[in-house]
């Protein structure tokens, strides 16, 4: 078992980092600068989503393009340093190495960014690959042969189902356990403090 070749995947917002103050501070930001009302509160009750589906509720959709341009020119000096991990992230990724496995990133979060956020936090896993939600994370899961993938949001089940992995849920994002389960998830756990106990157990099953 020390051998197994395990490849897990994580999403990053909501489950390895708590980006809602980040983001909050980047779209009252966005909202000054341009004089648009943005509920940055309500904003950052459903995380999970591209950009561009938040920023559509706010600009017309003409606008959406560069608004997001802008909003992601803003981001690394607003939001990086303001946005901690979540409880139990490093000691996730970290379980993961100690079983011989490789642990990925795969968000819906711009590229640049989510490396930026994994270097401030000291977080340094196998590979980060952005710009894919929900069933585009499958392209990912599949091309890292990834058998696990960790996520908080319906649309992270719907990844790892689709690319024929194991789901495990966290329910620490805006999606209720209940809500996961519905969606298919094979395991939801409260929070990452779970995560090396489960794994501990799921590698003896695997072998």
């Amino acid at each position: 078992m020390a051998h197994m070749a395990l490849t897990v995947g994580f999403d990053l917002d909501m489950t390895l980092i708590d980006s809602r103050p980040g983001i909050r501070a980047c779209y009252q930001a966005l909202s000054e600068r341009t004089g648009t009302y943005i509920d940055a509160d309500l904003t950052v009750t459903r995380l999970g989503p591209p950009l561009t589906d938040e920023l559509i509720n706010w600009f017309p959709a003409e606008e959406v393009g560069d608004m997001a341009a802008l909003y992601r020119e803003m981001y690394p000096s607003i939001a990086i340093a303001a946005t901690p991990a979540m409880t139990g992230a490093a000691e996730a990724i970290a379980a993961v190495r100690e079983a011989g496995g490789r642990a990925i990133v795969v968000t819906a979060k711009y590229e640049p960014n989510a490396k930026l956020h994994l270097a401030h936090l000291g977080m340094e896993p196998d590979a980060v690959i952005g710009d894919l939600w929900a069933e585009q994370k499958a392209e990912a899961l599949r091309e890292h042969d990834a058998g696990v993938y960790v996520g908080d949001h319906v649309g992270d089940v719907r990844g790892a189902r689709t690319a024929g992995a194991l789901s495990v849920a966290v329910a620490t994002g805006p999606c209720p356990p209940e809500e996961l389960r519905a969606a298919g998830a094979d395991v939801v756990l409260g929070d990452l403090t779970e995560f090396p106990g489960w794994l501990s157990g799921y590698r003896p099953a695997r072998a």
